[in-house]
């Protein structure tokens, strides 16, 4: 589940999360906080060792992602800056957020999300 920060949606207004989909102004920063639930729909709390991963492609079959980010434990937020979209054209890309367990356990929590990319005016 991703949500928008209260002191994002008051800052950044052109960044609009639905679900699954991202949409945004290229060349912006973006601050996403995530929340990971357990089968029983708890919170989970990453552990010491655990790694929180955001990948993106152009397209599901690309062999290479074009943004790579590790989303901290102690905030869970994933931070998209400037240059991370700035010379990417403006469209539809996918997204996956996965989390690997200490003890090598690969969750991906959140697939095949969406981010979309606005065309920056200023």
């Amino acid at each position: 589940e991703l949500r928008t920060s209260k002191q994002l949606r008051q800052v950044t207004i052109r960044v609009k999360v639905d679900g699954k989909r991202i949409e945004m102004t290229k060349g912006d920063t973006c601050i996403l906080s995530i929340s990971i639930k357990d089968t029983e729909g708890n919170d989970y709390t990453p552990q010491t060792g655990d790694v929180i991963r955001f990948a993106m492609k152009q397209r599901y079959t690309d062999a290479n992602t074009i943004i790579n980010k590790v989303i901290p434990n102690d905030t869970l937020d994933l931070r998209i800056e400037p240059n991370d979209t700035k010379s990417l054209t403006t469209g539809k890309y996918y997204f996956d957020v996965e989390l690997t367990k200490a003890d090598g356990t690969v969750d991906t929590f959140i697939p095949e999300g969406e981010l979309v990319l606005k065309e920056e005016i200023c």
